[in-house]
């Protein structure tokens, strides 16, 4: 399989005060086409910084971040946003959906903004609404839907200029135990059925369980890794996340 995303040796600090927070501390890892990758990692492990950079929402202070061999760390910054617009899919904890736009409309703004033809943007919304199983709700505003129901708004959008990763940061945060389920099954479909890269940071061995492989970062540190093949072992994921992030 081909490498779809690289992190080679990537350092990021911050400065709070008179204090130097080193998030990461020289991270490293690939992905390969069609993988569904989870992070786990403690708060303030650097998990969502490292999911950021990728995205290249932020920029290293060290290392580099390739996607589909394209640098985001030496790209001016217009041409990175335009390349984050087009590969790179974002799933965020908040839905992020504008209340005064419907289902279907919240789905075709990538597009829109882009400049895509109509025909295209129509054609593309009804395909990712099908794919998240939302064709019943599309014309509904975001305050008449349920929270599981708005984060497949958010994923279908996120699907629409068919990216060459998803980042998935909390993407159940703020669902119950049964929308949880829906959303993680529709994340492994996808990469099963779809051929979709995922990478998602969550702190919930539940839900990395669902993942091909569990990473886990402590203290900015990469500490080791869970092989889990999706069987949804969230005991061998918990038990695993305890040993390496002590």
């Amino acid at each position: 399989m081909s490498t779809v995303v690289r992190v080679e040796n990537v350092a990021k600090q911050y400065r709070l005060g008179a204090e130097v927070i080193h998030a990461l501390r020289g991270v490293s890892l690939e992905i390969a086409a069609g993988e569904f990758v989870a992070i786990m990692g403690a708060s303030g492990s650097g998990k969502s910084t490292l999911l950021h950079l990728t995205g290249g929402l932020d920029l290293p202070d060290a290392g580099r971040v390739l996607v589909e061999n394209a640098d985001l760390t030496r790209m001016p910054d217009r041409e990175r946003t335009l390349f984050r617009r087009r590969r790179i899919g974002v799933i965020f904890q908040a839905y992020n959906l504008l209340p005064n736009l419907t289902a279907r409309e919240n789905v075709m703004l990538p597009l829109l903004v882009d400049g895509a033809t109509r025909k295209l943007i129509e054609e593309r919304a009804s395909e990712v609404i099908r794919l998240v199983q939302l064709e019943h709700r599309a014309a509904h505003r975001p305050d008449a839907m349920s929270g599981g129901e708005q984060q497949r708004v958010a994923i279908a959008r996120a699907l629409l200029t068919q990216p060459a990763v998803l980042l998935a940061d909390e993407p159940t945060g703020n669902l119950d135990p049964a929308n949880s389920r829906m959303i993680l099954d529709l994340l492994r479909r996808l990469s099963r059925d779809m051929g979709t890269t995922i990478l998602m940071v969550t702190h919930e061995a539940a839900a990395a369980s669902g993942a091909d492989r569990v990473l886990v970062l402590s203290a900015g540190l990469l500490v080791g890794e869970v092989a889990t093949e999706g069987r949804g072992d969230a005991a061998l994921v918990a038990a695993r996340y305890a040993e390496l992030a002590r």
